[in-house]
């Protein structure tokens, strides 16, 4: 006898809450291709409109959150959950819930800051934390940066917004300084055709501002020379490698020998 009960409520239950589930599992599926079609939509049409390229990321995850969580409150209006249930288990968990979220909700409001001021954007070399790399992405909680050796380095907003950033690109140059020794038995003039020659053969080198040379400091067993020349900010690395290898292969073709040559 309370078996065949138990049937008959299984029963009623499966005629009472079954279409509302399967209902639900068609919304659930049904809404998160709707997402991702718009995020989608979303991505192409900021493409097209040529929208800053900082902001796109960051629209899109967060147009991405906000559907998610309509979609969920769609699911609890056709299951036919009360919102007062959820609204007490919310109330009673707000307090733990915000100590467990102050840092990412911090995060949030540091990457709105970010991409109101614009202290950095998509594509410019910056260095904060001790890593110096291209901004990838600026995500809602986190920015993207991407090293000189191709290492992925993920960086909280707050981090990036409490602190010392370096925008090593944000002027579109960038002054290399180069420093060499020699001994007072070779002529700073030959030292100076040498290295001007090659400045005037490098079309990376920047004419504006002007390159400067000079003896940057005497010392018991020599002099050093400083060479500043201005490129630009996002090829400085490649720069530098290249005209240092020139400086040094220059040197030696005119017969001056830096300190540990043969």
């Amino acid at each position: 006898m309370n078996l065949e009960a138990f049937y008959d409520k299984a029963y009623l239950w499966i005629l009472t809450v079954g279409p509302r589930l399967l209902i639900a599992v068609f919304v659930l599926f049904v809404g998160i291709w709707l997402i991702r079609f718009l995020k989608r939509a979303l991505n192409l049409h900021m493409h097209r409109r040529e929208f800053d390229p900082s902001l796109q990321p960051f629209l899109i995850s967060l147009f991405g959150t906000v559907m998610q969580v309509m979609l969920i409150l769609a699911l609890m209006q056709v299951l036919g959950l009360q919102m007062t249930i959820f609204t007490a288990l919310i109330g009673a968990l707000g307090v733990a819930a915000g100590l467990a979220l102050s840092g990412t909700l911090q995060n949030f409001t540091s990457g709105v800051l970010i991409l109101l001021l614009k202290p950095f954007r998509v594509g410019d070399s910056i260095l904060a934390q001790g890593q110096e790399g291209i901004v990838s992405s600026i995500q809602i909680f986190y920015t993207v940066v991407t090293t000189q050796t191709n290492t992925t380095v993920i960086i909280p907003n707050s981090k990036l917004s409490n602190e010392v950033i370096i925008n090593l690109s944000r002027q579109g140059k960038r002054r290399l300084d180069i420093e060499l020794k020699f001994n007072f038995g070779i002529s700073f003039d030959e030292v100076q055709r040498i290295v001007q020659k090659r400045i005037d053969q490098t079309p990376a080198i920047l004419n504006d501002p002007a390159t400067n040379f000079g003896v940057s400091s005497v010392d018991p067993d020599g002099y050093k020379v400083m060479i500043n020349i201005w490129v630009d900010a996002h090829h400085y690395h490649e720069v530098k490698l290249a005209f240092q290898e020139d400086i040094i292969d220059d040197l030696k073709a005119g017969g001056i020998k830096l300190p540990g040559m043969p």
